[in-house]
């Protein structure tokens, strides 16, 4: 973290919670909204259409999960103070690219030789 100043790791750390107190939000007025109802009568297709709601619905939030989760992961890495560092190669992560992304973990070489081999 030594190449990230003060200023730049406090200005991604207020990001990160920002970013985790958008989707905390989001998550809790999903489960208030009255469309989570058990839907009664209608015939199939209002029951299948419901049902594919339902779904894009649990698989956004399923997404959400998994990026509240790097948020979290993030925020640790700034306390212990390996934030900012690639994973991969150990190489510093550009502020740019934290700024972009504050919950990569990876360089941007190294997230792309990782694409790369995904793709084949």
């Amino acid at each position: 973290m030594e190449h990230l100043t003060d200023e730049q790791i406090r200005e991604l750390r207020e990001a990160l919670l920002s970013m985790r107190e958008r989707l905390v939000s989001s998550a809790s007025e999903q489960i208030r909204d009255p469309s989570n109802v058990t839907f009664e009568g209608g015939d199939e297709i209002d029951r299948a259409d419901l049902e594919e709601e339902r779904y894009l619905t649990f698989r956004i939030k399923g997404r959400e999960a998994k990026l509240i989760h790097k948020i979290d992961y993030a925020l640790m890495k700034i306390e212990s103070g390996t934030y900012g560092v690639c994973e991969n190669c150990g190489s510093a992560i550009p502020f740019e690219r934290l700024k972009a992304r504050p919950v990569t973990t990876m360089c941007f070489e190294c997230k792309e030789l990782e694409e790369e081999q995904e793709n084949d």
